[in-house]
């Protein structure tokens, strides 16, 4: 796929892989892209799956014809585009490998070298010539690994944004992008919205008119459309205006309550209500659905003087990345001693920036007027403000 005149995509669709980084359902596969710019030197950016071989070197000799790469520069020393580093390196000896001093430190781990002889090391502001075309490199590190490096052509204005607007899906598939750049960005990068908001602030000083991510589509039209949703999910703004409610019942009384709330909520004009069973629906899409909307609803049932373990492992996911900036309203429920709200209120308490609601349902094994009533007056505070 030819993305400028000298700059070629030689990367691989996977559709055999089930689960991504072992946890994300990737329906539709993934994509491992790899670039070669072709110019008086010829550079190649990064490698591929080490399933993937044979394709991916079959890809850089239809590519190349007669001619032998240059560099291979390594942004990322993740597996799925690292692993064929001493492959490269062994099928074409007289290239150099360029990339960051810890990416270097990976090499020796993953492959017993770390290629003294071969290797050209690069920091913040360095600059590759391969003839017109320079390549400026920026550390980009914590996005997501401490080693990663971007890499702009100032030649063809294209930004090589390493794991940076990726997204799960392989090339061959039509989908939505925001929805699996989503998922993607939030499950795998969301923890390190800081260092997401450093590397943007250093690309609005680029005229960037392509952006080529490791995963998902090459994006060449509406840049800013991209560009301000990787800046809503950084700085961890809402994105759209709603209300997620995330729940776990066993015998059905809290699914009651919720459906209730969902009414109410709807009945009021709310702008968007999402319902999810935790128990049930995929995690990583319940995760991605509460950095979405502005307000989440948690409601569980009492489970070994607790919650139910559903519930724990969805309010680990959103403080393990850093949740904040939302408002969020509670509902319990337990036969001799609801304790869920206080569960889940301590297991939030180190989010920044988290507003919980006035109201609190507590329900006694099933729904009554007292509950009914405190559902529509939480329903009444979430949509204050619609």
């Amino acid at each position: 796929m030819k993305i400028t005149n000298d700059i070629v995509y030689v990367g691989v669709n996977d559709h055999a892989v089930d689960l991504f980084e072992g946890q994300y359902v990737v329906e539709n596969g993934m994509s491992y892209n790899s670039y070669v710019i072709s110019d008086e030197k010829i550079a190649v950016l990064d490698t591929v799956d080490a399933n993937f071989k044979q394709e991916w070197l079959e890809n850089l000799k239809r590519t190349l014809g007669d001619r032998r790469p240059d560099f291979l520069i390594v942004q990322h020393m993740e597996p799925d585009h690292s692993a064929n580093i001493a492959s490269f390196m062994e099928a074409y000896p007289s290239a150099q490998v360029v990339s960051s001093a810890p990416a270097f430190t990976m090499m020796k781990q993953f492959f017993g070298t770390d290629y003294a002889e071969r290797r050209i090391v690069v920091k913040e502001n360095d600059t590759l010539s391969l003839g017109a075309h320079t390549l400026t490199f920026f550390a980009a590190p914590m996005v997501h690994w401490p080693e990663v490096i971007v890499s702009y052509d100032s030649h063809d204005k294209v930004l090589f944004s390493a794991d940076g607007f990726g997204k799960f899906g392989a090339l061959d598939v039509e989908e939505d992008w925001a929805c699996e750049a989503r998922r993607y960005y939030i499950g795998i990068v969301g923890k390190y919205g800081a260092q997401v908001q450093n590397l943007l602030k250093k690309a609005s000083g680029l005229d960037i008119q392509t952006i080529c991510p490791l995963h998902g589509p090459v994006l060449k039209e509406n840049l800013g459309y991209y560009i301000g949703l990787y800046n809503t999910w950084s700085s961890y703004a809402v994105e759209t205006e709603g209300v997620m409610i995330a729940y776990t019942s066993v015998y059905g009384n809290t699914k009651k309550a919720v459906t209730l709330l969902a009414d109410e909520l709807r009945a009021k004009g709310c702008p968007k209500v999402v319902v999810a069973d935790l128990a049930r629906e995929d995690m990583a899409e319940c995760v991605e659905d509460a950095f979405r909307y502005g307000k989440l609803v948690l409601a569980s049932i009492t489970y070994d003087a607790g919650i139910f373990p559903f519930m724990r492992t969805f309010i680990s996911n959103l403080t393990e990345r850093n949740y904040q900036n939302r408002t969020i309203g509670l509902i319990e429920n337990g036969t001799w001693a609801p304790l869920a709200a206080k569960t889940m209120r301590r297991l939030l308490e180190g989010c920044k920036n988290i507003t919980f609601t006035d109201n609190t349902v507590s329900i006694r094994s099933a729904l009554n007027e007292e509950n009914v009533a405190q559902i529509k007056a939480l329903a009444e505070e979430l949509c204050r403000d619609y």
